[in-house]
């Protein structure tokens, strides 16, 4: 019988992780999605590193660690960061990326240092990035590394944005538990958000598809676009040139949300414009696009995107109000439905928040939950 390796997690800064390792791993974990990608967690470290320390794990071989001479292979990586709760500035450079009430849950004090994933205030799905075989002892190592640490490194563990069904989040809730006794933690797993999807029949056509919901919802979506066209021509147009039309993008979510969106004249507007821009810049290949809505070659809505090739992620809009009788949300979102349908995608996601509108396209509830853990002393004080 092959002996099973040890596995060990150590630091190491994410900017000295090679791209193409990154990726090989968000490549073999079924789970990972377009956020878990090398050139999306670096968008938000170029724009919000400012903001949190970085506290990346490679998961390695402990024997081969331990021989400077050995070729050192990364068996799996933990994206992780740390900051306070809530920073000083938190609350001045706030910007609103999803408009919906979330669950209440579990609190923790403001001022507690908190481990979380990299990028899980932009991110809607998170994830340990490992192969099947080797997550279980991945997910241990990282449980192992976070328990040695001195007790003034961390006052929480926060991991949020874990997808239910992705078997990380029952190894390493399984992994914390085995280690609460020892390191006197309290785990505590919940909901933390829903995410309305909508699984498409593979080999059906927009329209067979719009016959799957119900009457008056398909009434009025046949309504509104059919309205839309008797102004002209309607278009959803991949963007050429997206780092070009950031301005135009910005334009529209701001007509829309104004001081309630990303991009408010604030850091943290600023730093929204950044990190849209290092995806627009580098993540093309990655799936994120920039598409823009025109009726007749006027564009009155934007959105952002991103497709792995099985599901397309409804990400960020923004749509000229002076259009609102053209109803350019629900045409944008039927024309993203037809585009789905037409490359074979199974899969439309709305990621986080329960907007009322993205029922009405079918879509079902797919909770992500947060994992938490806390030092059993802290707790105990905080009684």
């Amino acid at each position: 019988m092959t002996a099973v390796a040890q596995l060990v997690a150590r630091r190491r800064s994410f900017e000295s992780i090679p791209a193409d390792t990154w990726d090989a791993l968000v490549a073999a974990t079924p789970a990972a999605t377009p956020f878990a990608r090398h050139c999306v967690q670096r968008a938000w470290w170029n724009a919000y590193g400012a903001t949190a320390h970085d506290q990346t794990l490679e998961i390695v071989d402990a024997a081969e660690a331990a021989d400077p001479s050995a070729p050192v292979r990364i068996v799996g990586i933990a994206p992780l960061m740390h900051r306070h709760e809530l920073e000083p500035g938190d609350l001045a450079a706030r910007t609103t990326l999803r408009h919906a009430e979330s669950p209440p849950l579990r609190p923790v004090p403001d001022s507690a240092t908190a481990v979380f994933f990299g990028a899980s205030y932009h991110a809607d799905y998170a994830t340990i990035l490992a192969a099947p075989s080797d997550l279980a002892a991945v997910c241990e190592a990282v449980a192992n590394a976070l328990a040695a640490e001195e007790q003034d490194r961390w006052d929480v563990i926060d991991l949020r944005r874990l997808r239910i069904g992705d078997p990380a989040t029952d190894a390493l809730t399984q992994a914390f538990e085995w280690a609460a006794p020892r390191a006197c933690w309290l785990v505590t797993r919940e909901l933390e958000e829903v995410c309305p999807v909508v699984q498409i029949e593979p080999g059906i056509d927009y329209e067979t598809y719009l016959g799957t919901l119900g009457k008056k919802e398909r009434h009025e979506i046949r309504r509104k676009v059919r309205r839309a066209e008797a102004e002209g021509p309607i278009e959803l147009e991949h963007s050429a040139n997206p780092i070009g039309d950031l301005d135009a993008f910005i334009d529209l979510h701001q007509k829309r949300w104004g001081a309630d969106g990303l991009f408010p004249p604030t850091d943290g507007g600023a730093a929204s414009r950044r990190f849209f821009a290092g995806l627009f810049e580098d993540c093309g290949p990655a799936g994120v696009d920039l598409s823009f809505l025109t009726v007749a070659g006027k564009r009155i809505a934007a959105g952002v995107t991103f497709d792995d090739g099985n599901a397309v992620y409804y990400y960020n809009a923004g749509v000229d109000p002076d259009a609102r009788e053209l109803s350019p949300g629900v045409v944008m979102v039927a024309r993203y439905f037809q585009r789905a349908i037409e490359s074979g995608r199974t899969r439309f996601d709305f990621l986080r928040g329960n907007e009322p509108y993205k029922y009405e396209w079918g879509a079902v509830d797919a909770p992500v939950e947060r994992l938490l853990v806390q030092r059993t002393s802290a707790v105990a004080e905080a009684k």
